[in-house]
């Protein structure tokens, strides 16, 4: 019998091959074959895991992947794009964050809990979708029941079957009103549910999830909130009334459920900075032993069991992807139990001239694309000449050199220095098409690439 992952997360990406998943990934990253590749690999064998019996699947435990190289070299967005083409819980955390003054070792734990929340939120977001309609109506109903005066007492020499259809017809005749908003001018008062958030001091040694459930537990009429009444336009009587009623259609013990097997069959956890813990008992100050830091996130990329507040969490099949740069230590410092679970290994290649290029002009959302779409909102017609382009890839390219290399992330500062008199400029030219050519970059950008102790300030 084959396992399925739950709900969307079974989806059209089923049916990718590895090389269509590369196909999908090349449209947002440029270069980094190797670590589409692995990532491909990954995603396609939790697809292959679906089809096993679940004897076998349990057995077969998610191939985790280290990624190595420089910053701005894409590590982060391949697994965040991968992430949204599998439909996959995602979450990012920083590695180092966890060595900060007053970390516990229970603190690794969030990850996993931020994970469930993120879990949680994609489900109820499609449960929402599922009953918008249904939502709409209620919300209709009530908001007529509030501009309907009361029915009048039905005589005893009227016709009832009559007299309901006369009120019927009018309810139906405020109800057009209401969606062609002819109606939106009024004003009507309503029952607002305040939120509270009563106050109160987190026990020691206690977690928060803890206190949470607890509290919740001992105290539910605390949490509920007090009622007031409110006067409103009838636009905002009905959207509050939609939010109500939809959150009133979701059955949240349903979501639960469903967002905690979502997350442990199909979440992905992304570990940066992982190289910032490798070093052995080097650490000097208050931080903590960035070796302890290691055997604390052991368990949870291993396979354990986390409570949260939805409950139970197993990691076991949850992929995890780690990354870092690796300039001062290298992935051998890891401890050598935690190595053995990252069995994938890829290095990602720094970036050049030519991929500047490539990524200012290819991706979906390209740098070039993002700020002439800008500027049109301004009404201004921005051109980038083919010239132009490869000078800002050749003066991204020197600056990295010459100072830090932060990789792609560079264009992001030569852009907005170049830009930066006509996105000031823009609502006032009288001239509203412009042309960005290899003169216009050199003036714009030269005198600062020249000047090294300059550049490493504005670039």
């Amino acid at each position: 019998m084959a396992i399925l992952l739950p709900e969307t997360t079974q989806s059209s990406t089923d049916s990718l091959t590895p090389r269509q998943i590369v196909a999908e990934l090349d449209k947002y990253v440029i270069g980094q074959t190797a670590a589409k590749r692995a990532v491909a690999i990954a995603l396609r064998n939790r697809m292959r895991r679906q089809k096993l019996s679940p004897e076998l699947a349990e057995e077969v435990a998610p191939k985790n992947i280290l990624m190595i190289g420089p910053t701005g070299v894409g590590k982060t967005e391949i697994a965040r794009r991968l992430a949204r083409l599998a439909q996959s819980p995602f979450v990012k955390v920083e590695a180092s964050k966890f060595t900060e003054v007053g970390y516990v070792g229970r603190d690794v734990e969030s990850m996993v809990r931020d994970l469930v929340e993120l879990g949680v939120d994609m489900v109820r977001a499609e449960k929402i979708e599922e009953v918008r309609g249904k939502a709409a109506q209620n919300a209709e109903d009530r908001l007529l029941d509030i501009l309907l005066p009361p029915s009048r007492p039905i005589a005893p020499d009227d016709d009832p079957i009559a007299a309901r259809d006369q009120q019927n017809q009018t309810r139906e005749r405020f109800r057009e009103q209401l969606r062609t908003g002819r109606l939106d001018a009024r004003t009507v008062e309503i029952d607002v549910r305040e939120k509270a958030f009563p106050s109160f001091e987190i026990i020691a040694g206690s977690s928060v999830e803890e206190v949470d459930i607890n509290l919740k537990d001992m105290l539910p009429g605390l949490f509920q909130g007090k009622t007031k009444k409110r006067k409103v336009k009838v636009p905002e009587a009905l959207e509050y009334f939609k939010q109500e009623e939809e959150q009133k259609l979701i059955d949240m013990e349903s979501v639960s459920r469903t967002a905690v097997e979502r997350v442990e069959q199909g979440g992905i956890i992304f570990i940066d900075e992982i190289d910032k813990i490798s070093g052995r008992e080097g650490s000097h100050g208050p931080d903590v032993s960035r070796e302890g830091v290691q055997r604390d996130i052991l368990p949870i990329v291993e396979g354990t069991t986390v409570n949260t507040k939805y409950g139970m969490v197993r990691t076991d099949h949850i992929l995890f992807i780690a990354a870092g740069a690796f300039h001062v230590s290298k992935p051998s410092d890891l401890i050598p139990e935690l190595q053995g679970r990252f069995p994938i290994r890829v290095e990602l290649e720094p970036l050049g001239r030519d991929e500047f290029v490539r990524i200012l002009t290819e991706p979906r959302s390209a740098l070039v694309k993002q700020y002439t779409a800008l500027m049109e909102t301004e009404g201004v017609d921005l051109t980038f000449t083919d010239d132009a382009i490869h000078r800002i890839a050749d003066f991204a390219t020197i600056v990295n050199e010459r100072t830090e290399n932060i990789g792609a992330r560079r264009l992001h500062t030569v852009m907005e220095k170049l830009l930066d008199e006509i996105s000031f400029e823009g609502p006032d030219l009288a001239e509203k098409t412009v042309t960005i050519d290899d003169a216009y970059v050199t003036r714009m950008l030269a005198d600062i690439v020249k000047n090294e102790d300059l550049s490493r300030y504005i670039l």
